[in-house]
Formats: structure tokens, sequence, C-alpha cells
């Protein structure tokens, strides 16, 4: 099944190779979760600040268990800090 993935801010450079600027199409496999992908690229668990799935917000209690769709859009923010 294929999603697309993107990372933000500094998180973008963790994606691999021959990507679109933060966004990568992947191929994962059935029961994949949002906990799953964030292990596989090797995003720090506090870096993994605002996850969406789709635009809906994914809380951290939630994320290991939230299994992943044909065609969904996960995205993921570190936090960030401005004034």
């Amino acid at each position: 099944m294929r999603v697309v993935f993107k990372l933000f801010a500094s998180l973008a450079d963790l994606l691999p190779a021959g990507r679109r600027g933060n966004i990568v199409e992947i191929d994962v496999a059935p029961e994949t979760t949002v906990g799953d992908l964030i292990v596989r690229y090797r995003v720090p668990e506090k870096s993994a600040h605002l996850v969406l799935i789709n635009g809906h917000y994914i809380p951290p209690a939630a994320r290991a268990g939230r299994v992943l769709q044909d065609d969904d859009e996960v995205a993921i923010w570190p936090p960030i800090a401005g004034g």
C-alpha cells in the first residue's frame, strides 16, 4: 500500500534521497502504524511534536495503534519556537 510521508523543518533531512523536497511516497505493509513510520525513519520521539494523518491530529498515545490506510498522507513537524 502507498502513503505520502512529509517531514517538516529539520526533520526533512531524515528522508531518503530521491524525495521531492520534504515529501516522499513510500510503500508500506498492511497494518503499518504511524509509530512504525516514526521508528523506520528514525524520527526522535521528542521531535515528532505535531503528527497529522490527512490533516487530522494524532496524539502521542494513539500513534502506535493508528494503522495507516492506502493513500494516507502523514505529516510530522518538530517543536517550533518563535517570537
